[in-house]
């Protein structure tokens, strides 16, 4: 028989979360600031908005906007009570002279303000760069046309920006290098729907059967394919062409072998018909490889930063030594991609348009797992 509805046992309430430890910083602080209102002078660069509490965020913009009242006065009237609840009240109707009571006895001893304000300001960069890091990723996973890499660099150099105005803020120490693991990398997306595939497949068949292009395409590396056998077959063309040797579909194929091109199952036969269709122009396939290849840094630079932002055992130094760490890995990939598509000396760069052809370009699709050894 089944139960009858709304019965009481069916509503379970949540434990509510327990208050972070900056909160307590806060209540701390501005208990102190009642108790002893020119100690206000002493917090260096705190604003209302390094508060988490909007009641809190009025209650010191009031402070800092009201003058203290003098010290004699101050222990014989309520004054400063007053005239604080008057000024914040406006912008924090919840706010009542008991729960300024509840701040004085929150504060432990009122010489400590500015630790409690050192505190609420360590508090605050770690939000701010984590929210500097959600847009990163928010830039590489949903890209704006029509120059996703601009946009995505674009909110690097904001990362970037933000960790430089925070590290004078924080003196160096040993060990800053922080310890959080760090996440997986995203995945990377090889879907039909991409046509990540095809593209690597037109550009491993062009190069091999025009090679000429591998000297004037450096700034591509194997580790930029999203499919493990495409960038085995292109790390075999990269050694072919560094030792001067001939390169067509069959020398690619044997020299593919002494990377592990073999290994997952793949035959001989597959990579011969892979390297069948060349098409267009190599260093367009190649742009567009490298700027997923850009995306796919960004977007596991963003999530690198956020999981050192997540972790509450780093410190503020920490924070940004290892956010900057992080964008340095980024860095590397975006030099070959301004490097890819700087203009040419004698004018513009004129971007090779794609094959012209009756129909799209279909390269036939073959096993694409392989093992990434490295050459014997």
């Amino acid at each position: 028989m089944p139960k009858p509805p709304n019965r009481e046992e069916d509503f379970v309430l949540e434990e509510p979360s327990p208050d972070p430890p900056v909160r307590f910083a806060e209540q701390a602080l501005l208990g102190a600031l009642i108790l002893e209102p020119l100690r206000i002078k002493t917090l260096g660069p705190l604003g209302p908005e390094h508060f988490s509490v909007p009641m809190h965020d009025a209650l010191f913009a009031a402070m800092r906007t009201l003058t203290p009242p003098a010290a004699a006065v101050h222990v014989r009237e309520p004054v400063w009570i007053t005239s604080l609840l008057e000024q914040a009240r406006p912008h924090a109707r919840g706010l009542t002279a008991s729960y300024l009571h509840t701040l004085v006895a929150s504060c432990p001893e009122p010489a400590h303000a500015p630790a409690y304000a050192r505190m609420i300001v360590a508090n605050r960069t770690r939000l701010t760069i984590r929210n500097a890091a959600e847009q990163l990723i928010q830039a590489a996973t949903h890209p704006a046309p029509p120059n996703p890499c601009a946009h995505v660099l674009d909110r690097a150099d904001a990362l970037a920006a933000v960790l430089d105005n925070l590290a004078g803020l924080f003196p160096s120490h040993p060990g800053s290098v922080p310890r959080t693991p760090l996440p997986p990398p995203p995945p990377r997306d090889a879907s039909p729907e991409s046509g990540t595939v095809e593209v690597e497949q037109l550009l491993l068949s062009t190069a091999a059967a025009r090679p000429a292009c591998l000297s004037e395409m450096r700034w591509l590396r194997p580790e930029d394919f999203a499919v493990p056998l495409h960038g085995v077959l292109y790390r075999s063309m990269s050694s072919l062409a560094y030792r001067g040797d001939p390169i067509d579909a069959v020398t690619v194929l044997w020299e593919g072998q002494h990377h592990g091109l073999l290994d997952s199952g793949t035959t001989p036969q597959e990579v011969l018909d892979l390297l069948a269709t060349p098409a267009g122009s190599a260093e367009h396939w190649g742009e567009q490889i490298l700027q997923r290849a850009l995306l796919h840094h960004a977007h596991a630079t963003g999530l690198h930063v956020r999981a050192v932002t997540n972790d509450p055992a780093n410190t503020p130094h920490q924070l940004v030594t290892g956010s900057r760490r992080a964008l340095a890995d980024l860095s590397a990939v975006r030099a070959r991609w301004q490097h890819a598509t700087r203009p040419a000396p004698s004018g513009p760069r004129r971007k090779p348009a794609p094959p012209s052809r009756a129909g799209p370009v279909t390269p036939r699709l073959i096993p694409a797992t392989v093992s990434t050894r490295t050459s014997r």
